[in-house]
């Protein structure tokens, strides 16, 4: 399975969403913390207490190699739920990536570090380490409701949502499309043009 998500990281959010049919788009902007990076991977779903990384420590200590950790709180406000230390323990644990409802610090640190991470802030202001919440319930990101195990595909253009039982149909979607590209791209690089190549023209001249 591990190939698949890689393989999911390699088509891209684009083509993943195109090719499900508009799969879900975690539609926040998002800080893209490692320039180039592309992840995907089985969720891992984290509800932190407000303004609180407790459970996300607890996260990273259940955490398996190539999930992707999602980490939320009620409300995403700008506070640091990730820095260097605990990204350098989810590295160590294999975790494929991170997205962050929330806030990041010690960027220049994470990017040296390179674990692909995506938040929505970075933000110097701490988080408390206080009180509980929950692990592996469905959360909500700029509008997509994510379950555990659900696939998260995160590069440049942003985050989309696979669901899991809709992992094996979307994957091979998103193989048909690139080769469909691919094709394309050749007749472009030729000189011909999408105008014609997909009907447009007919739409603006008849």
């Amino acid at each position: 399975m591990s190939d698949a998500y890689a393989e999911l990281a390699a088509l891209g959010s684009a083509t993943v969403h195109e090719a499900a049919e508009r799969a879900p788009v975690i539609d926040v902007d998002l800080v893209q913390v490692v320039p180039g990076s592309r992840a995907a991977g089985p969720a891992r779903t984290v509800r932190c207490a407000q303004d609180d990384n407790l459970m996300v420590h607890a996260a990273v200590a259940e955490a398996e190699a190539g999930e992707v950790l999602v980490l939320t709180m009620p409300e995403p406000a700008p506070v640091a739920l990730v820095g260097e230390l605990i990204a350098t323990q989810a590295q160590g644990k294999g975790v494929a990536a991170l997205l962050v409802d929330a806030a990041v610090r010690d960027v220049d640190e994470l990017r040296e570090l390179g674990l692909p991470i995506w938040a929505r802030h970075v933000r110097v202001s701490g988080a408390e380490k206080a009180t509980p919440g929950e692990i592996g319930v469905p959360v909500t990101v700029g509008g997509a409701t994510i379950r555990q195990g659900d696939a998260v595909i995160l590069d440049a253009d942003g985050a989309v949502l696979v669901e899991q039982d809709r992992l094996d149909e979307v994957l091979s979607a998103a193989r048909d499309r690139a080769e469909r590209e691919r094709e394309k791209r050749a007749k472009l690089e030729a000189g011909e043009l999408s105008y014609d190549l997909d009907g447009l023209r007919k739409l603006v001249e008849s």
